[in-house]
């Protein structure tokens, strides 16, 4: 079957309410203008606040080999998406890798809270907690029962600095989300070292997992309004706050580069999540 690729831009949803605007609502109409027979899937598109790369298919067994290939190639050690993100602050190291688990908690509330409906995100793009009444956090070390459970994810992402000028920096972002075996008795291995096997790691990124981990660099990526908030500064010195602490809030840039991207503090709230799919790797 045909494959299509389409930039995306940031705020446009893959799956939406009957009558709302979204990727799939568009679906139809861009089948008929490329005079396609068959109906177009989405093989992988990048989460709703985020842009670039969204690949589509007019063959639904095309899809389906296309999504096994990108996890045999997790399960491989391969990075099958890459993107690019735009940070306010300069990561200490020039490449790397974050590993923490993750979950989802209940804004306002410590509580847990698994089977949350996801909105957008496919494959190996992180989707968003948008639309529930939950916040993605950071579990530093957490417990084998909660990694059992699957309440908690064991998430890995390798970054690079491209380049960097004036407090910010371009990086390259490829992530991965791994499975903890349930009858394991051990930490898992990327909270004690660099590495981390890669017949683990089969799972696709977990929802904002680039933007928490970017916040974990303490350096959130530009345009983020859920998880900056995370990165305070006392002295110009970053360091990395609880989201107890810190509710989400628009982001807060400094003068200087508010002047450099003209913007005003008013204009903030509508400046977009610089996160950008840029790269799939195909068979």
């Amino acid at each position: 079957g045909a494959l299509l690729a389409l930039s995306k831009p940031p705020g446009l949803p893959i799956l939406g309410r009957p009558g709302d605007l979204s990727l799939d609502s568009l679906l139809p109409a861009l089948r008929r203008r490329l005079g396609l027979a068959a109906e177009l899937h989405v093989v992988k598109a990048p989460a709703r606040e985020c842009s670039g790369l969204v690949l589509l298919s007019s063959c639904y067994h095309t899809t389906k080999k296309l999504q096994q290939f990108f996890t045999n190639a997790r399960q491989r050690g391969q990075y099958p998406a890459t993107y690019r993100a735009i940070t306010v602050g300069v990561p200490a190291e020039v490449e790397g890798e974050i590993c923490t688990g993750l979950c989802w908690q209940q804004q306002g509330d410590r509580a847990m809270v698994r089977g949350c409906q996801q909105a957008g995100g496919t494959g190996d793009t992180p989707g968003s907690a948008e639309g529930c009444a939950l916040q993605v956090v950071p579990v530093p070390a957490p417990g084998r029962r909660s990694l059992a459970r699957k309440d908690v994810k064991i998430t890995l992402t390798h970054y690079r600095v491209l380049s960097a000028v004036g407090g910010c920096a371009l990086l390259q972002l490829q992530p991965r989300t791994c499975e903890w075996p349930a009858n394991t008795s051990t930490t898992p291995a990327c909270f004690l070292t660099p590495a981390i096997s890669p017949s683990l790691c089969s799972s696709p990124a977990f929802p904002e997992q680039l933007q928490v981990h970017l916040t974990l660099l303490l350096c959130p990526a530009l345009g983020d309004h859920e998880h900056s908030s995370h990165v305070g500064r006392v002295l110009g010195v970053p360091f990395f706050l609880s989201p107890e602490t810190a509710p989400a809030r628009t982001q807060v840039l400094d003068e200087e580069l508010l002047s450099r991207l003209e913007l005003s503090p008013q204009q903030l709230h509508h400046l977009p999540l610089h996160i950008h799919l840029q790269e799939l790797v195909l068979p």
